[in-house]
């Protein structure tokens, strides 16, 4: 389910599959998470034509001109004056919001994380998407210290959910390449509460050898919120380089993968997660990199080297920190554009505005 989808193949699987989608998808459009702007938000280097966003309200407005249905977006050192400012943008634009919230980390701060799950809620946002850890390959040396982290995740849970349950509010929790699959299902089925569930990244575990679309099955009955995005690797001598494509260049089936997530989780919102970065270096073929797996097969290494070894000779992957900043922000506008069109025109989603929007090959 890992090879790259060709669409002019007219297969009848292929147009079973796009007329299920067209089906689940009828006028709804595709969101936005803010990592998709990471280079213009609240970006120190001035642009004419690429003008940093400051705040929540500006990244709306422009949200609103190319057509996102929905906007993911942190809440934190917001006040009550643009909470109500952003959720009166989120009614004239009949946009959602969801935010993204640090959890607490100790009982002394449940006040912090009580205040900033308010002003969300006030601004109109239900969803709430968390990220408990980061790479746990490049963070942990031991495996007593990553334990002790899941144990403290579990604690952020269980001074979290009582706040998000009196408040209406759903937390969700991403697979954010810190969590195995099995991992991430153990502590929410642990919590069992309607009030946490999961922020589905279709490819953060690629990163930690998992299938991506296995991912997308076990994960998806559990989600509250998605993260799209599609992925392009490259073979390399410590392991391979893995970097965020515009939707439709990368190795991933996506029809199947939204498919599966809308069936299961027909609330969700689907937000593209196009972060226009350096390529991520996996060294799987490090020492370090398996302090943290135990126990995982071989044959999930193996897969995935055959995987990255099938994109040899292809077009290298990009590293935009030798672009200049004008480059680096007008490729990331293209990025965004070209992956909205795309999901037009072959996943589904609502066609509004997005023939306006497509950029030249």
């Amino acid at each position: 389910m890992l090879r790259r989808h060709l669409f002019c193949a007219a297969s009848a699987m292929l147009m079973s599959e796009y007329s299920a989608l067209q089906g689940a998808l009828s006028g709804k459009r595709l969101g936005l998470a803010i990592h998709s702007y990471s280079n213009r938000w609240k970006a120190k280097p001035t642009s004419l034509k690429y003008p940093p966003f400051q705040d929540v309200l500006d990244v709306m407005d422009h949200c609103h001109s190319i057509g996102v249905s929905s906007l993911q977006i942190g809440v934190q050192d917001w006040d009550r004056d643009k909470a109500q400012k952003a959720r009166a943008s989120s009614e004239s634009y009949d946009m959602n919001l969801e935010g993204i919230i640090r959890l607490p980390q100790a009982p002394g701060d449940v006040p912090r994380f009580t205040q900033e799950l308010r002003l969300g809620r006030e601004a109109g946002a239900r969803v709430f998407c968390a990220a408990m850890g980061g790479r746990r390959f490049e963070i942990y040396t031991q495996m007593e210290d990553f334990e002790r982290w899941k144990i403290s995740t579990l604690a952020a849970l269980a001074l979290a959910e009582p706040v998000a349950r009196r408040l209406g509010a759903y937390l969700a929790v991403e697979n954010h390449q810190d969590f195995e699959m099995h991992e991430l299902l153990a502590l929410v089925k642990k919590v069992a509460s309607k009030h946490v569930g999961i922020c589905l990244d279709t490819g953060n575990n690629l990163a930690l050898l998992e299938v991506p679309m296995a991912v997308v099955e076990a994960l998806a009955p559990y989600a509250f919120t998605v993260h799209l995005k599609d992925i392009s690797i490259r073979s390399v001598a410590a392991g391979f380089e893995m970097a965020e494509v515009p939707l439709g260049k990368g190795i991933f089936d996506l029809p199947a993968m939204v498919n599966t997530i809308r069936r299961a989780a027909p609330l969700a919102e689907f937000h593209l997660e196009m972060t226009t970065r350096n390529p991520l270096l996996i060294p799987c073929l490090s020492e370090q990199y398996w302090t943290t797996f135990p126990q995982k097969p071989g044959v999930d290494l193996v897969r995935t080297l055959a995987l990255a070894q099938q994109q040899i000779g292809k077009k290298s992957l990009m590293r935009i920190s030798e672009l200049s900043s004008e480059a680096r922000l007008n490729l990331e506008e293209t990025n965004i554009l070209e992956s909205l069109y795309f999901a037009a025109e072959k996943l589904g989603f609502s066609s509004e505005k997005m023939k306006a929007l497509k950029v030249d090959e």
